[in-house]
């Protein structure tokens, strides 16, 4: 049996899979909400109590960097030790990826029907793959073929210098340099992204936030008001807030496109866009993302796909887990 977990900013998605040839299958699974507990391991001790020895391995999607199985979570007041976990709990093997590395892993294993195609691209056979992820927070991760199968590795690229390309966009880092002094790429492309350009386009004069919409957001989380009324089209400044977030979402996933040279696509996941796949499939999204001047057309065959599937984090850690147990299996036969 493998226990497999996202744990985000948000929310945390426990499930126990049965290892399968074609790929792990869920027997069991839960939702927790991620700040009403201490930590992962808290929330381990409510859902297994006398936790069956049947779990060989476990393995989560973390939002952090991971570094020697231990995490300090970014959007969470949480530590996360892999070792810790394997003591407490007695299970023979515990491993931590970054979130977006599981959500690489869970990519594989995906179907067409998974994924709303943005830009059917000219892919490259074995070519590199990028997948970046706004929703409480901003992950980046690449996927690599190491000559026999595709690898993910992990980056924090998310948290990577906010680039302006136009003066509204310099205006906008002009803003937020005040109250961050720093800005990185999640402080715009994320949840509590949304409110900050919301607030900036506020702030500066272009737009006026209608009084029902100050109620709503003291009774609901800011960025869901904010698209959910831009969708609607009820309110210009919302409009103009989620406009300019996909442009600039575009913008950082071409930028992550050149860096890794993702040849093989681009994939887009996360919370946010499947709830706004509506407008990004509107043409500002890719229009940013082919915009890199004389790479334009370089730009222009790459892949890029939506990812529908809200879980694939929680699939790329069972996949994960799968595949370390067929792996130290085939050494024990060898």
């Amino acid at each position: 049996m493998i226990l497999a977990g996202d744990i985000g900013g948000t929310k945390t998605l426990l499930a126990l899979f049965r290892g399968q040839g074609e790929g792990p299958i869920s027997v069991r699974r839960q939702i927790f909400l991620s700040r009403t507990y201490s930590g992962l391991e808290e929330i381990l001790q409510e859902w297994l109590p006398g936790q069956p020895p049947s779990i060989r391995i476990a393995c989560f999607g973390v939002a952090g960097p991971v570094i020697q199985g231990r995490t300090e979570t970014t959007n969470l007041p949480w530590v996360v030790d892999a070792d810790r976990i394997r003591q407490r709990f007695g299970i023979p093997s515990v491993v931590l990826l970054n979130d977006l590395e599981a959500t690489a892993y869970g990519v594989l294993g995906l179907s067409e029907k998974e994924f709303r195609v943005l830009n059917p691209g000219r892919p490259v056979s074995q070519g590199n793959r990028a997948v970046i992820a706004a929703g409480t927070g901003l992950g980046e991760a690449v996927l690599f073929w190491d000559g026999a199968e595709y690898r993910a590795m992990a980056s924090e690229g998310g948290h990577a210098d906010f680039a302006p390309r136009n003066p509204i966009e310099i205006r906008l880092l002009e803003y937020l340099l005040k109250p961050f002094g720093r800005v990185s790429y999640e402080r715009v492309l994320s949840g509590p992204g949304l409110l900050n350009i919301y607030r900036f386009l506020k702030e500066t004069g272009y737009g006026k936030e209608p009084e029902r919409l100050a109620a709503r957001f003291e009774k609901e989380d800011p960025g869901t008001v904010i698209t959910e009324e831009a969708l609607a089209e009820t309110a210009p400044l919302c409009v103009k807030t989620l406009d300019l977030f996909i442009s600039l979402y575009g913008a950082e996933a071409g930028n992550l496109a050149l860096k890794v040279f993702a040849t093989g696509g681009v994939y887009i996941g996360g919370g946010i866009a499947p709830k706004i796949v509506r407008k990004l499939v509107e043409g500002a999204f890719m229009k940013a993302f082919v915009d890199k001047g004389r790479y334009s057309s370089l730009m222009d065959r790459i892949p890029v796909r939506i990812i529908l599937n809200e879980e694939t984090g929680l699939l790329g850690a069972a996949r994960f887990g799968l595949r370390r147990l067929t792996s130290a299996g085939k050494k024990e036969r060898d």
